[in-house]
């Protein structure tokens, strides 16, 4: 059954696989999970700031550079308002919110399954110390 999953792995190329698991990587990583799920929450658009207040412990830097990355991804998508200041906007798009509704199944599954990594942790750290 397993492997019936993985089938479509078999035709994908090499720069295919290579890029499926560098977004993997990418969304996986600190930041942009939480910053996808404050947009979900938001339920609309938000400005820069309204992101730096709601996703805590982020950097102006790293918010940034982050918030790039997501719209190169095309998870998210950037609205600039020519007016002075200007004004700019982020919010999911209908990939970003796919995402995030693939990765709760996933993180879900994980958080679910956290005594059972413990206890396997812990019975091969005795069985080592033994």
């Amino acid at each position: 059954m397993v492997g019936d999953i993985f089938d479509f792995c078999c035709d994908m190329t090499d720069e295919q696989d290579a890029r499926a698991r560098a977004l993997i990587e990418r969304a996986a990583a600190k930041w942009p999970l939480r910053i996808l799920h404050v947009l979900s929450d938001a339920g609309a658009p938000l400005r820069f700031s309204r992101l730096m207040e709601r996703v805590e412990g982020i950097s102006q830097k790293v918010l940034t550079q982050t918030l790039r990355t997501l719209e190169s991804d095309g998870l998210i998508i950037r609205t600039l308002y020519p007016q002075v200041p200007p004004r700019v906007e982020y919010e999911l798009t209908p990939l970003g919110r796919d995402l995030l509704i693939e990765v709760a199944t996933l993180w879900r599954w994980i958080v679910e399954r956290l005594g059972d990594f413990d206890a396997r942790k812990a019975a091969k750290l005795a069985a080592t110390s033994a």
